[in-house]
């Protein structure tokens, strides 16, 4: 009798073990599942094209709270990008942030035929995970929606140069960017404008309803000095075009 007690006992400690490991995995499941989901702040993904040099890439962008990894996939489902925060910048949280723009090939070496294959239309999955373990969730549509180039009206451009001798205070001026690159009709959502010299730069972004002039700042502005300009047509969403030009200040 003592032997076939023992026995029980045993069974029943066997049991109780077998059934806390069963416990413990249900909670460890069901502690995954109850990851929470996140949206990230913002996901997107862009064309930039520049009509001056005729060459073209993309620009993705994103932003959330705290990342540990982030990966983008295309409509087709595969993986175009992927990065991972370690060592120190994991310990400090992870990233927020992340903007990467590609290689922009000129389009003797990558025709926009090609450039669309590579990147197709459609819904780009951004996912991740946070460093506490929970999901990240975003996606960006991206189409083949590129603005044709503002057309410079002044400084007037020069052939292979810059314009010289321009007045201060300098105006910028364009067309109305209201087409594709192919002339197709195309909503501007607005303009931006970067204006350069040697260790300095302004940049000014403008909705469409402000026109298509900038008067550059006096201030900003030295005698007898080169400045490179860019003109970007940016359309709804967010897709953009550039043009550039370039003046040198009346002395």
């Amino acid at each position: 009798m003592r032997a076939t007690t023992m026995t029980g006992i045993k069974r029943v400690l066997l049991l109780c073990s077998a059934l806390g490991i069963a416990l413990v995995a249900l909670a460890v499941t069901q502690t995954s599942w109850a990851a929470r989901r996140i949206a990230f702040k913002q996901a997107k993904l862009i064309i930039e094209f520049n009509s001056t040099a005729q060459d073209v890439g993309v620009q993705f962008f994103l932003d959330s709270d705290g990342w540990e990894t982030v990966s983008i996939f295309n409509p087709a489902g595969v993986l175009i990008y992927q990065s991972t925060a370690t060592g120190s910048l994991l310990e400090q949280g992870g990233g927020t942030e992340l903007f990467v723009e590609s290689v922009e090939p000129p389009l003797a070496e990558l025709p926009l035929e090609d450039f669309f294959e590579i990147f197709q239309e459609g819904p780009y999955r951004f996912v991740g995970l946070t460093p506490e373990g929970d999901r990240l969730i975003g996606t960006a549509r991206f189409t083949h929606d590129i603005p044709a180039g503002p057309e410079i009206i002044a400084p007037p451009p020069v052939e292979d140069g810059c314009t010289d001798s321009v007045p201060i205070p300098v105006v910028i001026d364009w067309n109305e960017v209201m087409t594709d690159i192919d002339g197709a009709p195309l909503d501007i959502a607005g303009y931006e404008v970067i204006v350069e010299r040697a260790g300095s730069h302004l940049d000014v972004d403008l909705p469409a309803s402000a026109g298509t002039r900038l008067t550059v700042p006096a201030e900003f502005l030295l005698p007898g000095t080169q400045y490179l300009f860019e003109i970007l047509a940016i359309e709804l969403g967010g897709n953009q075009t550039i043009t550039e030009g370039c003046f040198v200040t009346a002395r």
